[in-house]
């Protein structure tokens, strides 16, 4: 595994950590009697750029190789 391999499969990693921190916060958010949408909305966007750039990297590590 090279150095490159190794820094994308660690920001993968770290980039998953947050991802299911912030589903936990959202959970945590709706169980609320009035939750506040706003910010339940910017965490949703915010987990969204998370599953983005986990996609993107994952790409990057193992790219789609057509024979």
């Amino acid at each position: 595994m090279t150095s490159r391999e190794k820094q994308l499969k660690d920001r993968i990693r770290e980039l998953r950590q947050q991802h299911g921190e912030l589903d936990l916060a959202i959970k945590k958010l709706m169980l609320e009697e009035n939750p506040d949408q706003l910010r339940v909305k910017r965490i949703k966007k915010e987990k969204l750029r998370h599953k983005d750039e986990i996609a993107k990297l994952e790409d990057l590590l193992f790219p789609d190789i057509i024979a």
